[in-house]
């Protein structure tokens, strides 16, 4: 019965999202024709792995889950995509309807943020309930959000794209609109859902972390509001011709994506120092070798010590290794969640045990390799 339990879980969430994705599929190839479609694939996927790249590099302190970070593209392609379109076009043109000129500009600058953000931040808030422990830290909550946002450009790219190509084809353009749009959307904005979405994300990560009720109520909130309110600045500037919308994009966009950065810079090397600082009473305990802290808190040496088990294990070792790093990782920051008082002491044991036991079988092969590079590159906690 408990395997049939996990099946559902696995099957169900793909299932839904397959059936999302057959639906926004048949609807942009309609609004887009089978040539502009292809044509807008091509070309949207191309900006796809450089952002995923970031997201990945940034995650590599404690890797999501494979199949979180599936989920999560896939709901910003297919579900939510899908709601946003039906909402954007019901919405647009009701207010077309009532407020005739204005109308295009309310719903892009006020109603598109609003419907879009609220549907990228569902998968987050989804994960933050049902699986808490993949949404532990502010870096989490920006992975996760940008795999989301990620998902959304896409297919969102693929869409306006597609329909550039259509509309050049019908007036003999050419590609101009298509290489216009390509520039705009993959060149000089491919962070900017995942920019947007990612406040979200950090509203759920200082949840996870922070203390006291409010803070863990208003944090998300805040993270939700701010998104929206970058997303309709963003959209807003579309309609203030090109000077406008370049001040909006050096003002507002450049320093919003820099401060991105930096969180997620700092946010990454604290999580290293948290490592640092909450393995060793693992070390007093005898759960691990005294020079391990230091090694599994250095990016630098973490990654030595998956070479050296390759060399000496096999891939069967370097694997083992992989996934000490992760649950050691996990382990800490656990702890440190506790302490601070977002996870539950009853939580919290039961996870600890069950990281401490997979942690012991890894051990055997784990242990010498990192007390090896450690012993050869003595670092400070939380070197990146």
């Amino acid at each position: 019965m408990p395997t049939v339990g996990r099946g559902v879980r696995l099957v169900a969430p793909a299932a839904f999202l397959a059936l999302c994705g057959v639906l926004i599929l048949a609807m942009v190839e309609r609004q887009t024709g089978r040539p502009g479609f292809l044509v807008g694939l091509g070309l949207a996927v191309l900006p796809v792995p450089l952002v995923l790249g970031s997201l990945a590099w940034l995650d590599r302190v404690e890797p999501a889950p494979l199949r979180s970070l599936l989920f999560c593209f896939g709901w910003g392609a297919c579900a939510a995509t899908l709601v946003a379109i039906w909402a954007n076009s019901w919405t647009a043109g009701l207010l077309a309807s009532h407020q005739s000129p204005r109308g295009e500009t309310i719903g892009s600058a006020v109603v598109a943020p609003l419907v879009e953000e609220s549907c990228k931040g569902a998968a987050v808030l989804l994960l933050f309930l049902v699986r808490r422990r993949y949404v532990g830290s502010v870096i989490d909550g920006i992975v996760l959000a940008g795999f989301v946002a990620c998902g959304f450009a896409f297919t969102e790219n693929v869409l306006y794209l597609g329909r550039s190509y259509t509309e050049d084809q019908a007036v003999g353009n050419g590609m101009g609109g298509t290489v216009y749009t390509f520039v705009l959307r993959g060149v000089m904005s491919p962070f900017a859902h995942p920019l947007f979405t990612a406040l979200i994300g950090i509203g759920f990560g200082v949840a996870a972390v922070g203390r006291g009720r409010l803070l863990r109520v208003a944090a998300p909130v805040g993270g939700w509001l701010a998104a929206v309110v970058l997303h309709g600045t963003w959209n807003a500037a579309a309609s203030l011709g090109t000077g406008g919308f370049l001040l909006v994009y050096g003002v507002f966009m450049v320093p919003a994506f820099g401060g991105l950065i930096g969180l997620s810079v700092w946010s990454r090397s604290d999580e290293l120092k948290v490592v640092g600082r909450q393995l060793p009473v693992y070390v007093w305990a005898g759960w691990l070798g005294p020079a391990e802290p230091a090694a599994l808190s250095a990016m630098r040496l973490r990654g030595r010590a998956r070479r050296r088990a390759r060399a000496l294990y096999g891939p069967a070792g370097g694997r083992a290794v992989a996934e000490y790093i992760a649950l050691a990782t996990a382990l800490a920051l656990l702890r440190r969640r506790a302490e601070r008082g977002s996870t539950p002491v009853a939580e919290f044991t039961v996870r600890e045990r069950e990281l401490l036991h997979r942690l012991w079988e890894r051990r055997p092969v784990a242990a010498v390799v990192l007390a090896e590079v450690a012993a050869a590159a003595p670092c400070s906690y939380g070197r990146s």
